[in-house]
């Protein structure tokens, strides 16, 4: 076999592929068509592009995906440790700032001696040639269509982000800083409802003015990333035990909880820019402006970058994968990445990890690395590879994957952290046993 690995794409799965490749030795040509062509939400030249929120969600070992973090550490992850570099305050998640993250990830990348950069769209690739596909849920017509000669079932769905805001412009008076019952610093700034607020918010936003979306005729949303109007139309209350829940935000001015708290989130360091949680969204961008001033506090907010609805793409993985993520029927072709449902930052990084490391095997003639479902990596790769059930979905890290424990453990906090140290365990034994 050749000892030159082709990427395409130079996203999270694909520069954290290419670094576990290339810290081995071997070569990489990484393909990635911007800055010549870009999707539909990407807008950066850089790799490694944030293109929703700014949070690779909770650090905490007792939440899956903060567990799947401290996985990537031990294997000496890119990603996380650009995280980890330019996060910005943010309670218990770690949020990053996203134009400080991908400047850093594109220079470790292009400093690199081991690694070539190519740039332009990629339509073919040489199925003989050891390759891994982290083209992203946007991967481009060009390549789809190609793709399609090789019997690849594809799945579709939709996508949004949610619109970013100037801090200057937000109200300060009207607003305060907390974290849901106080977990973490109190990062978040909350901008408080009334009932009364509250309904006349609701109102005008199930009756806003959506962008056409002339893909499909039925829209299939996925449930992890819901346009906020969308998610609203299933009842008045929705939003209530959603984005705006109250509980555990109680204003320390007053000894009070709102009726509903819209949360802002930072979104870079200096701490100019906030994202608004949860309002991932479709409306169009005048309607954006219309409805989500209403919000207390955001009057007169100043938005630098409106929410925005994509299509996004994703295959059969467990008709079409293993669990090293390698294909069944072309086993020197890899995909990586949200391409393989696998659902969120950190999710398609840790695919990008996995496949990196086990073409890097397959290239020294050695076996994939192991890892159980016992821990959340080995758990997530299973998924994607075995999934038997009728719908696949795409599937973001989640305690419910793992293998269970021999005892029944009541308390979930306890549970999940004996879960969080067995799987740690199994991590580190593996990587001084193999040198990952």
């Amino acid at each position: 076999m050749h000892d030159t690995v082709h990427i395409i794409g130079a996203g999270l799965a694909g520069c954290e592929a290419a670094y576990q490749i290339a810290k081995k030795g071997k070569k990489v040509k990484l393909y990635e068509m911007k800055p010549l062509k870009y999707s539909p939400a990407h807008k950066s030249k850089n790799f490694a592009e944030l293109v929703c929120s700014n949070s690779l969600k909770s650090n905490m070992l007792t939440n899956a995906c903060g567990l799947l973090k401290e996985e990537m550490r031990v294997l000496d992850s890119l990603i996380i440790k650009a995280a980890d570099l330019y996060k910005v305050p943010a309670g218990s998640a770690l949020a990053v700032d996203r134009d400080e993250f991908s400047n850093y990830i594109t220079y470790r990348i292009k400093e690199n001696k081991n690694i070539e950069i190519v740039y332009g769209e990629v339509t073919e690739f040489d199925e003989n040639e050891p390759t891994i596909i982290a083209t992203g849920p946007l991967t481009s017509d060009g390549l789809i269509t190609f793709l399609n000669t090789l019997n690849i079932e594809k799945i579709s769905f939709y996508d949004a982000a949610a619109p970013i805001i100037e801090k200057d412009s937000i109200d300060m008076d009207i607003v305060y800083y907390g974290a849901r019952y106080d977990k973490g610093d109190p990062d978040y700034i909350n901008c408080p409802m009334n009932e009364e607020q509250y309904n006349a918010f609701y109102n005008e936003l199930i009756n806003a003015k959506t962008a056409p979306l002339r893909e499909f005729e039925t829209v299939n949303v996925f449930e992890g990333c819901m346009p906020i109007e969308i998610m609203a139309k299933r009842g008045p209350k929705t939003l209530l035990f959603g984005p705006l829940r109250p509980v555990g935000l109680i204003d320390k001015r007053t000894g009070e909880r709102a009726y509903a708290v819209v949360q802002l989130r930072q979104d870079d360091l200096p701490g100019s820019l906030y994202n608004i949680v949860g309002f991932q969204t479709n409306l169009t961008f005048s309607e954006q402006k219309r409805v989500f001033t209403m919000i207390p506090g955001l009057e007169n907010a100043e938005f630098v970058r409106y929410g925005v609805m994509h299509r996004n793409t994703y295959i059969n993985g467990p008709k079409i994968l293993n669990a090293d993520f390698s294909m069944k029927e072309k086993p020197n072709i890899y995909f990586a990445g949200q391409i393989t449902g696998v659902e969120g930052y950190v999710e398609s990084a840790a695919s990008g990890l996995l496949a990196g490391i086990n073409i890097t095997r397959r290239l020294d003639g050695k076996k994939p690395i192991e890892l159980s479902n016992k821990t959340m990596l080995g758990a997530l790769a299973s998924y994607v590879g075995t999934f038997a059930g009728r719908d696949y979905q795409p599937m973001n890290a989640n305690f419910g994957i793992l293998y269970p424990l021999d005892i029944h453990i009541k308390d979930k906090k306890q549970r999940y952290e004996l879960l969080a140290k067995r799987s740690l365990d199994e991590i580190m034994k593996l990587n001084e046993k193999e040198n990952v």
